[in-house]
């Protein structure tokens, strides 16, 4: 179909397309909160309904154990005779809001704001499911190629049970092609396809040198308290530079992609005296090299904290790993460091609390030159760069493992500002259309 008569099929479309997403966003469906359970089925229902009043069949909602909870939403339009089938990807579950005095605007409320769509899940990963059914609305009855929907709803709590579902929805999810919208584009007004994306593995560390708590007064000076003996730790995970100490961790080179200084300031929020840590360029260190963060500490509060030598302390350690790593080295590879670098004498603990695998795609044949020529057709002449991604996503390995044969395009929604898993997470409007645009074009490629 001509570029120009999808264009203004979408373009009528969007008002009830954006009315779609601000009724899913409405919806808490924090999938790593207990107590909102019913809110995570009640978003795999709204789904459900959404896929079929677009005449989608045999739609289920299934979960692997069914119980209920992490549901995924299944639905599918059958393919012409002698046509490829493309599954399609997101999820709809979403990260908790955390703190709402952070946000401008209600994280619940969708709201618009200089061009964006404001709160959480506008657009990772609720705008993902947006896409794939506004590409479907505006090819309408040209819909040539057969579409199966797999929308996830435990993606932010790592998937567990990802592997059980593809395993036992095999045949239903058969396809040739993968389109998976839950990754972002390299920036306003410049799509990418994703090829590369780091793995991860997140582990609890505990760090005891006591039975219990003494008087800092009687024992500091001999006894080590563990909150010191913790920093000691996280202090040799570094370098002198702020790269990773950790031996034994792959890294790799990257695309011969320019990330201007200015840019990277504005888009990280790093202060305009700090100082990047690491070596390489700015890509190799975001997305082929590993990285570790500390994501949080069990401490004493400093308000209310008494004079006393803290016996035990933990901290939450996540490392990224990059392309051609493995969860299973990196690991390995902590724990050997741990073993040479806990002072004192220190008893420790270190446990997995989940992991993902890196990714590297072979971003060549037939459905990635399709994609190309999409993404650069719905962006006016520009064409997509191929990108890696510093951040995780666990299940594109299991979906490469579990369909060998199919070509796996992950595409998105997000931009560098979109803010996804923090406050103020927002969807770039005209960006997303654009991107509905590039996968109805898509589609339509895929059927010659």
């Amino acid at each position: 179909m001509e570029t120009s008569e999808l264009r203004e099929r979408l373009n009528a479309l969007m008002p009830g397309v954006r009315r779609d997403l601000e009724d899913l966003v409405r919806i808490q469906s924090v999938s790593a909160d207990p107590q909102r359970v019913g809110e995570v089925q009640r978003s795999a229902e709204a789904v459900a309904a959404l896929l079929r009043a677009e005449g989608f069949q045999d739609v289920q909602v299934v979960t692997a154990n069914n119980d209920g909870i992490a549901p995924a939403v299944l639905g599918r339009i059958p393919a012409r005779p002698g046509q490829p089938t493309v599954l399609l990807y997101a999820h709809h579950d979403v990260q908790p809001e955390n703190d709402p005095a952070d946000w401008d605007s209600p994280p619940w409320e969708p709201t618009e704001r200089n061009g964006r769509l404001y709160g959480r899940g506008a657009a990772d990963d609720k705008a993902g499911i947006m896409a794939h059914l506004a590409a479907i609305r505006t090819l309408g009855e040209d819909l040539r190629v057969g579409v199966t929907v797999f929308i996830e709803g435990e993606e932010e709590v790592a998937s567990a049970t990802l592997p059980d579902l593809l395993a036992q929805h095999r045949d239903y999810l058969a396809c040739d092609t993968i389109v998976i919208a839950d990754s972002g584009n390299w920036d306003i007004g410049v799509p990418a396809l994703t090829t590369t994306l780091r793995g991860m593995i997140r582990c609890d560390l505990e760090v005891r040198t006591m039975t219990h708590a003494v008087h800092s007064g009687m024992w500091g000076g001999l006894v080590p308290d563990a909150l010191m003996t913790l920093s000691r730790v996280i202090s040799s995970l570094y370098d002198e530079h702020g790269g990773v100490a950790v031996a034994g961790l792959h890294s790799g080179p990257a695309a011969d992609v320019d990330y201007p200084e200015e840019r990277l300031r504005a888009e990280s929020g790093a202060l305009p005296q700090v100082k990047w840590i690491g070596s390489g360029s700015a890509v190799e260190r975001m997305w082929t090299q590993p990285a570790i963060t500390v994501t949080g500490i069990d401490a004493p509060r400093v308000d209310g904290a008494s004079n006393t030598l803290t016996p035990s302390a933990r901290a939450k350690i996540t490392i990224r790993l990059a392309p051609g790593d493995s969860t299973a080295n990196a690991f390995a590879c902590l724990e050997r460091h741990l073993e040479q670098h806990v002072p004192f004498g220190a008893a420790y603990s270190l446990e997995l609390c989940d992991s993902g695998e890196p990714t590297s795609i072979d971003a060549t044949g037939p459905a990635y030159d399709a994609a190309r020529a999409a993404f650069t057709e719905a962006w006016d002449g520009t064409e997509p760069i191929d990108m890696g991604v510093g951040g995780s996503i666990p299940f594109i390995a299991e979906f490469l493992e579990c369909f060998p044969g199919a070509s796996v395009l992950v595409t998105g929604i997000e931009d560098p500002d979109t803010r996804a898993h923090g406050a103020n997470e927002g969807l770039h409007l005209a960006e997303f259309e654009r991107a509905c645009l590039a996968e109805a074009l898509l589609l339509d490629k895929l059927a010659n």
